[in-house]
Parts: C-alpha cells; structure tokens; sequence
C-alpha cells in the first residue's frame, strides 16, 4: 500500500496537483480535522520498503450512515477536494461508490442547512473515486493479482520452506492453516509453489469421501519415500455441505487413520505484514500512476474506475461491476454452486486449480493411456531460480499423458555424452523449492556436436524436446532447427520455456528467474539505502546483471526507489551523467540525504561502474561521498520466489499439454516435423501464452547485443523517473478507455 501512497503523491505533485493524505481512513475522514493533511514530496521517502501503510486504515462504522458521509463531505468540501483516491478492499471501495453518488445530495443538504455557501455546491459539485485494490487475498474480480498478494505468498512461502526441513527431519506431517475466509486464491498457489499434499479451498470442497482419498494419498506418498506430508488449508474451507473444514479436524482425523506424528501451524497475520515483495512494489507504483491519470481525466459522467493489472497490461474497470462480480461469486458458494464460484473467479484461478490437481495427484500407472512417445527435458544457459520447478511440471504432466519422460543432464553438452536417464513421478518430488539447476546447466550450444546429439535422439529414441533456458537456449533452438535438413532425427516438436535471471528472451515479457533477482536486487538496494540513510549525504552505485539487458537495472530502480538506471536501451552521455549530479546535488539540500543509483552492467563500454563512481565523487566534493556495490553471483541464486515456482510450474505444465497435441496429430501419419511452426518459444505477451515459431522471432532479435528489438518495460521508464523527481513525458493508458468486465471463454488461459 505504501508503495500506491507514495505513487500517488508524487505523481499529484507532478502534474501540480494538491494532495492531500487522510489518516486512519474513512474515520479520519470524517473526523476530519488533523487526520487530514496536505502532503509533500518528502512526506512519502523511504516508505517503500515498510510494510502495512503509513496513513493508517480503520474499519469505520460512521461512515456506514448518512451523518457520518455528510461530516465528511463537509472535511472534503472545507478543503477543495474532489478527487478521491482509496486504496483497499471490496468494502473500502463499495463505500466510496455510495459515497460518490451521494455526493451532490450531500452537498446540497449542507448549503440548506447553511453549513456551506451555495457557490461552493456548484464549484465542487462532483465527486470523481479511483479504486485501487489492497487486499492479500486476491478476492478481487477483474484483477489478475491485487496489491498485497505477493507479499502474502512470500510470507507463506518462506513458513513452508522452513517447515520442510524441520518436517523431513521427524518424517511428520503438517496441516498449514492460511488466510482467505471467503478466497482460496492464497492456499491454492501456495500449495502449487510447494508442492502440497493436499488442499483445502473454500470455492472448491472437496468431494464426497474425502476423508478416505485423502489419507491414501498420504500414505501412497509415504510408501514411495516421501519423508513429509503438506496440507495447506484456507481458513474459510468448507466441505459440499457449507460445513467448515478445520485444521484441527484435519489433524484428528490423520492422527487416528493413519497414526502419522502431525502438527497444525496457523500462520495468521504473519501474511499481512513483512517488507513487500519487488513485483507488489511495481504494482503498486504503476497502479498509483494509473489512479492519478484516471483522476485528471475524469469528467462528471465518469463512472467510479477501479485501476487493475490484466497480464501485465494496466487497465481500467468499472467499479460497480467488479465489486458486483465479486459478490457473486460469494454467492454462488453460498447456494453451493461451487462450478461457477470457480469460473467467476477468473482464468487464472481455474488454470491454477486444474494445474494443481494434474501435479499432485499421480493416476495409478493402468489407468494412463501410454502414448509410447518418449520425451526429453533439458536445461541450457546459466541457472535460473524456477527452472526445478518447470522440470517438475514437465515430468508429471508428460507422465501424467502418457509419456516417458527423460532427463538430460549439463545441457548441450551432457545431451552429446550420452548423459540421459528416464525420470519418474517420484524423482521431482519437492522440487519446487530449489533454486538453481538440479539437472545441471551449461552455455554449450548445439552446433558442434549435432551428430553426437542426432545419435542420441536416435538411441533413445526421443519423439519431442522440452528446452527450459535462457538466450543460450534460443540461439540453441535455432541451431538445431536449421540442422534438421541433415540429421532427421532432429525432425520432432520443440519447445522453449524462457528461464533467465536477465529477462532478455525474445517471444516473451517474462522469463523464469527473473523475479527471484529482482527480490534479491530489491532487498539488498533496501539494505544499503538503510546504511546510506545513516551515515547521510551518500550516494550508492550499484552494479545489476543482465548482459545487455537492462530490465534488472530498470525493475530493480522502480522497486527500490533509485533516482537513476543507467541502460543500454537508452544511451547516455556525459551531459546525463552530469545532470544527474546536479539532481543529486539538490536533493541532498532536503531532508532525504542518500542516493541510489543503478548501472547495468554492460549499458555503456566505456561509462564503467568505476568511471561512474569515480565522476560522482568527484563532483560530489564536499555534498555527498560515494560508494560503490557489484551484486555478481548473488541474482542468480537463492530459492525461487513464490511468482517463479508459479510461472515455472504453469508455463512449463502449457509447453507439455503443446507437445502432447503436436505428437497425437501426427500419431500413424509418420508425420516429420519439418515445418517452422513446430519448433517454438513459449512465452508471455500482454495478456496472453503464445507459442511463436523461432523462425518468425529472429526478425525481432537483435542477436549482437542477446535482446529482443522491442521491450515492453521501456515505457516504466519514465515512471520511475517521475517518481525520482525528474521530467518525463509519461504515456498513458487510452484516455478514459474503460474496459468491461467480462466472463472469459475457454481461450488460452494467462499465465500469471
């Protein structure tokens, strides 16, 4: 939320606007009085990285009544203020929708009763409302992820990863009880990103019989050596009948069937607090620029907005009906209707719940129809945390097709020795939560030895091939795609999934590992501007990876707070440089004396991390000192943020379902796949997966420099020049474009 606060205030006071913070929410707007104060630029520095917000919240029962509104139309009136930006849940923004119409009536009651002159009704006779949604449980509708999500999951995962370990010791099992009264949304996607037992959602009881189901399951995963079970439940779970399901009924029940050692941990408001992660910080910051635009191009017949994320494009929606769809969805599990409560849900809700289920739950061996199609899984280019997590969901999605599925160790290079071996269900069992590479990977390409590799496709006879890498990858698809004139062994469907902490693969907006940098860049820019900020009047330059790509630098500059990113894309000379001093010069004449500045690592041959540090202490004499951090190594480590198990598991489970399709239409045609359209990237654009042939994106690769022509994040530049106090010239969304929310049909789900 702080992130949205301070989004909002700067981009006010950019655009020369008044703002104006109301404390302790709508009860301090209508006690009005001290609880509402103008804001400054310097009122909203250092708060990216506190959790909770810094305006406070209160649930406000005046504000429920129609005295309590008039109060606080009048604090609003008193002060000029007509544009109202909330930040939180359904309630908060159900509240401010009543409130917006109201508003004239309002007004118009206070001039007969002589508390405002009648000139003041016709100068603010209307009330313009901007939503944003704050809420950890994703209960939102027409929102792909509300502010807050994230960060919940992060908490969550961190709990579990220490469970894990303390779980494998004593081979028990544990019930883990999460948020979401009302929303599975948080217990579903962490039981995806660690690879649960079992879970318990409220939109989605399970069947008839559970009980029983449940504890063969545990004990069929204890038969096959697995040391822990993991039962996430929500704590609003219910069965078919609208019972609750509790933990401690979960407990009782596993303790007197099966005699396991279990221990309940309810993790509570552990969820709701913590610094917030890289992606909400983003979030939040484009979603507090978005609400201002609205605002400045608001007219009177302007319906209330709700500003959301759909893929990563930023939206506008109706207010009204989000809020209305969302009640709807309580509704239907309130009638039992659990098949709609998960479709009103959203695509991605369902997407997840069916991945889920295909992941967690192993059919037994003569129930799967064997496609006798054998398929390889092989990791290419430098560790990425994520990539375990899409080998798992690759083997159990082939298995569970009918597939056998190998695994091919140290990448090209391990493909041509011969280093192949057949994995099973079991093998990838808790995987998930392990950063790096598990099967090994090396930058090798292909091409040296494309008759070593064709003779062990022949060997093994491999019918289609699953790459999950980086640029090395792509370049390697690409090599072996135009090898398949000679050696047709090489004939079969491949698929790349992008996995790189640089983000630079072309075919899409996201690659595995690049949230888990960017976390790592985030905390440790927090880290150093926390001991800038005491030994005060210091500039930190700091070096990210990325080659030549400048996402990291970019990302990492947004979510940090940093005044300057220095990149690639966007060439700078001395004269930049040189402004940037001055800015800085400036700024330390406030009461915000630090500076963070980010440099890619290959933005410039000759601009260096040295010649930058050096320049700045150099002009900086006798203002501010410098010093300088390289990240190296550490943004490729770590274990995987809760969005790369995620988008690893969901992108990788897609690629399989792609290799599944390809192989059955060919099935006893003795079809060889020659054509572009069967060697592939799977990738994210704006809103939707899309597999897109290698050939067709060589034309939009600029292969000296290992990046796409065209990247997305380069219009957030400006953004997080705005937020640092610079000129930019900011594009917005359409004006006034407000999208409706809709059903969606069954076409390609989104993969975030």
């Amino acid at each position: 939320m702080n992130a949205a606060v301070r989004a909002v205030v700067r981009m006010g006071i950019y655009v020369g606007a008044k703002v104006y913070f109301i404390y302790e929410g709508y009860q301090g707007m209508v006690d009005g009085g001290s609880n509402i104060v103008e804001a400054n630029w310097e009122s909203v520095s250092s708060i990216l990285q506190v959790g909770g917000t810094i305006i406070g919240s209160a649930r406000c029962k005046a504000f429920r009544t129609r005295e309590g509104r008039l109060k606080a139309a009048g604090n609003l009136v008193q002060r000029g203020i007509t544009n109202l930006c909330v930040i939180g849940g359904d309630g908060s923004l159900t509240g401010a929708n009543i409130f917006r119409k109201e508003w004239s009536g309002l007004l118009k009651e206070m001039a007969e009763n002589g508390d405002i002159d009648r000139k003041e009704v016709q100068k603010h006779a209307y009330l313009n409302v901007v939503g944003m949604v704050g809420s950890i449980d994703n209960d939102f509708c027409g929102t792909d992820m509300t502010i807050g999500t994230d960060s919940a999951l992060h908490r969550i995962i961190e709990v579990v990863d220490a469970i894990m370990t303390t779980a494998q010791s004593h081979q028990r099992t544990f019930v883990l009880e999460v948020m979401g009264r009302h929303c599975g949304y948080l217990a579903l996607v962490s039981a995806l990103a660690c690879g649960a037992d079992w879970v318990f959602l409220p939109e989605s009881p399970p069947e008839e019989g559970w009980q029983e189901n449940m504890c063969v399951k545990l004990s069929e995963n204890r038969a096959r050596k697995k040391r822990l079970n993991i039962i996430i439940v929500a704590e609003g779970a219910i069965d078919t009948q609208n019972k609750p399901i509790t933990s401690e009924q979960i407990k009782e029940l596993v303790v007197t069937q099966l005699g396991y050692d279990t221990r309940v941990t309810i993790l509570g408001h552990v969820q709701r607090g913590g610094t917030p992660s890289a992606f909400d910080r983003i979030l939040a910051s484009r979603m507090g620029v978005e609400a201002v635009v609205a605002l400045l191009q608001a007219t009177p017949e302007t319906p209330a907005c709700v500003v959301s994320l759909s893929g990563n494009q930023a939206v506008r929606l109706p207010l009204v009906e989000c809020v209305q769809m969302t009640q709807d969805v309580q509704k239907a599990m309130d009638e039992r209707r659990f098949k709609d409560a998960v479709r009103l849900r959203g695509r991605s809700f369902e997407s997840n719940l069916n991945t889920y289920k295909r992941l967690a739950i192993k059919m037994p061996d003569d129930q799967i129809p064997k496609s006798n199609c054998n398929v390889a899984v092989i990791n290419v280019g430098a560790p990425a945390a994520g990539m375990n997590a899409a080998v798992r969901s690759a083997v159990r999605v082939g298995i569970s097709e009918g597939h056998k599925m190998f695994a091919i160790y140290d990448g090209f290079e391990g493909f041509a020795k011969g280093q192949i071996k057949e994995i099973g269900w079991a093998d990838v069992g808790g995987w998930t939560g392990q950063g790096g590479s598990i099967l090994g990977t090396k930058r090798t390409l292909p091409g040296k030895s494309l008759e070593a590799i064709a003779e062990q496709m022949r060997t093994h006879s491999i019918n289609a091939l699953l790459i999950i890498g980086g640029f090395e990858a792509y370049l390697g698809l690409l090599e072996l795609s135009a090898a398949r004139e000679k050696y047709e062994e090489l004939c079969v469907p491949m698929v790349m999934v992008p996995a790189t902490v640089s983000n630079n693969v072309p075919g899409s907006d996201f690659s595995i590992g690049a949230d888990t940098a960017l976390n790592t860049i985030t905390d440790t820019c927090d880290r150093i501007k926390q001991s800038a900020s005491g030994t005060k009047r210091r500039v930190f330059i700091i070096e990210t990876m990325g080659g030549y790509c400048g996402y990291l630098a970019n990302m990492g500059g947004l979510a940090a707070g940093a005044d300057a990113a220095y990149i690639f894309e966007e060439p700078f000379d001395i004269r930049d440089l040189q402004a940037n001093v001055e800015h800085l010069t400036e700024k330390m004449k406030t009461t915000i004396q630090r500076g963070l500045v980010l440099r890619n690592e290959s933005c410039s041959e000759h601009y260096t991390t040295d010649f930058i540090y050096h320049l700045y202490s150099e002009e900086g004499k006798g203002v501010f000192d410098c010093r300088k951090n390289v990240l190296g190594h550490m943004q490729q480590g770590g274990a995987p943020s809760p969005f790369d198990r995620n988008f690893g598991t969901k992108i990788s489970a897609r690629a399989m379902q792609w290799i599944s399709t390809e192989l059955k239409e060919a099935r006893g045609k003795g079809k060889r796949f020659m054509t572009d359209d069967c060697i592939c990237v799977l990738g994210i654009s704006k809103r939707n997966l899309l597999f897109q042939p290698v050939a067709q994106l060589k034309k939009e690769t600029d292969f000296e420099h290992r990046i796409p022509k065209e990247q997305w994040w380069l219009k957030l530049r400006p953004l997080m020049k705005i937020l640092a106090k610079y000129k930019a010239s900011y594009e917005v969304s359409d004006p006034g474009q407000l999208e409706h929310v809709h059903h969606r049909g069954h076409e390609e789900p989104a993969a975030i």
